[in-house]
């Protein structure tokens, strides 16, 4: 099975940027779907980005335009490239897997990733 290791958070100012890395051990990233959640004091985790594993990738609203969601399979790690940064995407961000390369019925839906990574946070202050 795969375990996964989120990295790259970190403290920025608004507008700024940031990118988390998820480094994946124990199998192929390209087996699965991917996935970005965030999860802010107080509120129910959230879907942010995913990519399937053929290489599509969807974002939830707020993060579209403003986020990149990208798979370097050689170094079997998924990426988040955040820009335009607000203090709304102050939360803990979490990597999640799903043993399917085709997207489950809801890609953003948490529920449907069955590994999971400790989460890395991010502050951005205004």
């Amino acid at each position: 099975q795969v375990q996964l290791e989120e990295s790259g958070g970190g403290s920025v100012q608004a507008g700024g940027s940031l990118r988390l890395s998820c480094a994946a051990s124990g199998d192929t990233l390209d087996n699965y779907c991917m996935g970005w959640f965030r999860q802010a004091p107080g509120k129910e985790r959230e879907g942010v980005a995913s990519m399937n594993g053929f290489g599509s990738t969807i974002f939830t609203n707020s993060a579209r335009g403003r986020f990149t969601i990208s798979r370097d399979n050689a170094k079997n790690t998924l990426y988040l490239q955040m820009n335009s940064l607000t203090p709304e995407d102050t939360a803990m961000y979490f990597c999640a897997a799903l043993k399917a390369r085709r997207w489950p019925s809801r890609p953003l839906d948490s529920n449907e990733y069955g590994y999971w990574g400790q989460g890395t946070q991010v502050t951005v202050s205004s």
